[in-house]
């Protein structure tokens, strides 16, 4: 009952949101772009603060076993930097490569002329 509360209350909020919501295909691109450009600077914030939260783990470590905790959340931290970096990359080689680094997409028109 609390997660149905929790959703309900989550989706109530994004309501506005909706309501402005792009109608246009180039529109969406365009709020996909920026959400990617908020998010991806965010995430590798994350990674970032999680390797150093590693580090200082590590140095106040008293014990191997604890050592070993810290050191496996540096390497976390450092794989998780990797990875988003890497799928940044890789995302904007594909936009390069089949020219798509605008947000403006070419829509297809139909012919004719109805009356309607």
């Amino acid at each position: 009952m609390k997660h149905l509360i929790q959703t309900s209350f989550i989706a109530v909020l994004a309501m506005p949101f909706a309501a402005n919501a792009a109608q246009t295909l180039i529109g969406v691109a365009g709020v996909i772009s920026a959400l990617l450009n908020f998010l991806v600077p965010v995430f590798i914030v994350l990674a970032l603060l999680y390797f150093i939260y590693g580090v200082i783990k590590y140095i106040v470590a008293d014990s191997d076993e604890a050592k070993s905790s810290a050191r496996n959340v540096m390497i976390y931290g450092v794989i998780g930097l990797f990875v988003i970096v890497s799928v940044w990359g890789l995302v904007a080689i594909l936009q390069a490569t089949f020219g798509t680094t605008e947000t403006t997409l070419p829509l297809p028109t139909v012919g004719g002329g109805g009356g309607f």
